[in-house]
């Protein structure tokens, strides 16, 4: 039996979308291909359904309709975010160490036209010391950066005392969102969060589709990235992709819908799957485990490599990584961030579960990777 399922535990770095995302999304590359800022009654028609889906994503996080700007996805909207607000008085920023490669790499991007970058160092748990935030900022910080949960380990920062911070000073907060919109509670305006960023295929959507939450004070100073066209009121020009943003509605709909529902079935099923594989000998988990997504657990496996372990895994999809690098010979640079040795990040693999996760699936994945991880080392080891 084995041989024939695919066990896919990589669902940070992709997810299947939703039967009921798909149904909802057909109609648009068949009879309602229309483009939506056509004025006659087609192109009204599918307008109309455009601006459900704004409704729908704004919905998903508490925001207000007019605040969202749809994007290709978070990799997008979050150079939107940074490069939008370049022209300001204020050239400093700061971020974390542990940001995805689509904050850093903005950044880094960021200083070679002029802004300084403060990168800020965690805790071995992967959590961010505050107080280390509040003495980065000075009267020329424009903008903090910061990750809802991390990619890689799940760790959830604590946003709120965060956003306190920021206000305080007078500080703009974006959020990449990316691995937390559509399977918790968010609600911008209470978390006091200015940009918000998040991707469709996160959440059982379609891949290409993401959204930029942009608040009415960052709006005043935003400027757009791509021209020409004036959609989406002047902030993201171009022909809009019309069944990627009702995929991404449906998909917000349909998991506000079943947030708790989800998160129930899914967390009870990472437990089941921790405590299995924590059986290995030396095994630990990357990251602090109060503070983290139900769905994600990155365990180091001493004396294995992750790489050779992956693929040795056949049919059962984990990664060692980002998902836009998920088989990498390079050591995560969010696990050396958080104090471990090559050795330890280069032996440690993320579990990311997800809607479609099965019991079944959990069982055979504990015992296939407790047997394989204990042939690697017994290799390793010389026994």
């Amino acid at each position: 039996m084995f041989q024939n399922q695919n066990i896919y535990l990589d669902n940070n770095a992709t997810t299947r979308v939703d039967e009921r995302v798909l149904e909802a999304m057909l109609p648009y590359f068949s009879d309602l291909y229309a483009n939506s800022t056509s004025q006659h009654i087609a192109g009204l028609t599918v307008n109309e359904a455009v601006e459900n889906a704004y409704w729908q994503t704004a919905n998903l996080i508490n925001a207000d309709a007019e605040e969202i700007t749809f994007t290709s996805g978070a990799t997008e909207a979050i150079n939107l975010a940074i490069k939008g607000l370049a022209d300001q008085d204020r050239k400093h920023i700061v971020t974390v160490a542990t940001e995805h490669k689509a904050v850093l790499e903005t950044c880094q991007f960021m200083e070679r036209i002029g802004f300084e970058i403060t990168y800020l160092q965690v805790a071995k748990d992967g959590l961010l010391d505050l107080n280390l935030l509040n003495e980065a900022i000075t009267d020329k910080t424009l903008v903090f950066i910061g990750m809802f949960s991390n990619n890689e380990t799940g760790v959830l920062q604590n946003i709120s005392e965060i956003s306190k911070i920021l206000k305080a000073q007078n500080v703009l907060f974006l959020c990449d969102a990316t691995q937390a919109a559509g399977k918790i509670p968010i609600d911008v305006k209470t978390l006091g969060i200015d940009l918000l960023a998040l991707s469709a295929h996160k959440f059982y959507g379609p891949k290409g589709i993401g959204a930029l939450y942009i608040s009415a004070k960052a709006k005043l100073k935003l400027l757009p990235q791509i021209t020409g066209g004036g959609q989406q009121r002047k902030l993201r020009s171009g022909t809009l992709n019309v069944p990627g943003i009702i995929g991404l509605g449906k998909a917000s709909e349909v998991a506000l819908n079943q947030l708790e529902e989800d998160k129930k079935r899914i967390e009870l099923l990472r437990n089941t799957l921790e405590v299995g594989l924590l059986q290995f000998e030396g095994s630990f988990v990357n990251g602090n485990t109060e503070n983290r997504i139900y769905n994600t657990t990155n365990i180091c496996f001493p004396n294995v490599n992750s790489e050779h372990l992956i693929m040795a895994l056949g049919n059962i999809s984990v990664s060692n990584g980002a998902s836009c690098s998920a088989v990498t010979s390079e050591p995560s640079h969010v696990l050396k961030a958080m104090g471990l040795s090559n050795e330890e990040a280069l032996s440690s693999i993320r579990f990311s579960l997800g809607r479609f996760t099965t019991l079944e699936e959990i069982e055979i994945a504990v015992d296939r990777v407790l047997a394989l991880a204990g042939e690697f080392a017994t290799k390793a080891l010389g026994h």
